[in-house]
């Protein structure tokens, strides 16, 4: 990669809805040359797709827990909970970690009712978990804008 697809990769990670012709004019080539990396960008995996960003209030929910879980430590256990939380669709984003704790959750739901029966109906009952912790975020001081190229 060069210095013109950094500016690219910057440019869409920033505004992923910008016109080709507005991308093009932003990094300094004209319109074809510009597709042209844009597509090869995208058929080597660098640009892995494009997404909206949703206000999680708007559309019930906005209360957000980031949840460390303890798992048996051995293949079966790891690979059936890794799994059961592809079925868990407050799950948003999920890490399994080096040491302890061994998977750390993000979680958005509507409210403290709606985590406290996820809690109890579905993360202490995976297959296992040993220990469930949670932090309630009080508040989002940086948002996820993209990675610094």
């Amino acid at each position: 990669m060069d210095r013109i697809d950094l500016h690219i990769l910057r440019e869409l990670q920033s505004d992923g809805r910008l016109s080709n012709q507005e991308l093009a004019q932003r990094v300094g080539l004209s319109p074809s040359p510009c597709m042209r990396r844009v597509r090869q960008l995208e058929q080597d995996g660098v640009i892995q797709g494009y997404r909206a960003i949703v206000d999680p209030a708007a559309v019930g929910r906005g209360f957000e827990v980031l949840v460390s879980i303890e798992v048996r430590r051995d293949r079966a256990a790891v690979e059936a909970f890794e799994r059961a939380l592809q079925d868990i669709p407050d799950v948003i984003e999920a890490y399994r970690l080096f040491g302890s704790p061994g998977c750390l959750l993000r979680i958005a739901v509507a409210d403290l009712a709606a985590y406290e029966r996820l809690w109890i109906e579905r993360l202490t009952t995976l297959d296992g978990v040993t220990e469930v912790n949670s932090q309630i975020i009080m508040k989002r001081v940086k948002e996820p804008r993209g990675l610094p190229v």
